[in-house]
């Protein structure tokens, strides 16, 4: 299996959809299914039922997965960037192709 060139924690900017250029950090990466969760992009609505442990019930708001492919990490300028791997010092690392710099993560 490659390795995954988005991982939790990474700031993205989103490519294509209704929030197309928008920015987030990303919660979790589902590899299985190839969809990330971003913070505060592709927000759905949830209508609760009251129960024991939320009596009022009501209407959450909570970040759905999307398709790994309409995001791109974000590079030092906060426009979007592709990744590549390398070696350095014997360690493989994630690089920005635009900067060259590498990714914390």
């Amino acid at each position: 299996m490659a390795a995954a060139k988005i991982k939790k924690g990474d700031s993205v900017v989103v490519l294509s959809g209704k929030d197309k250029g928008r920015t987030g950090t990303v919660l979790q990466v589902q590899p299985k299914d190839g969809k990330v969760v971003v913070e505060g992009v592709n927000v759905a609505t949830k209508h609760r039922k009251p129960t024991q442990q939320n009596p009022q019930g009501g209407i959450d708001r909570v970040p759905a997965p999307m398709h790994i492919s309409k995001v791109a990490v974000a590079d030092k300028d906060g426009k979007p960037t592709r990744v590549r791997f390398e070696i350095k010092d014997g360690v493989k690392v994630r690089v920005a192709v635009k900067s060259g710099e590498t990714i914390d993560g």
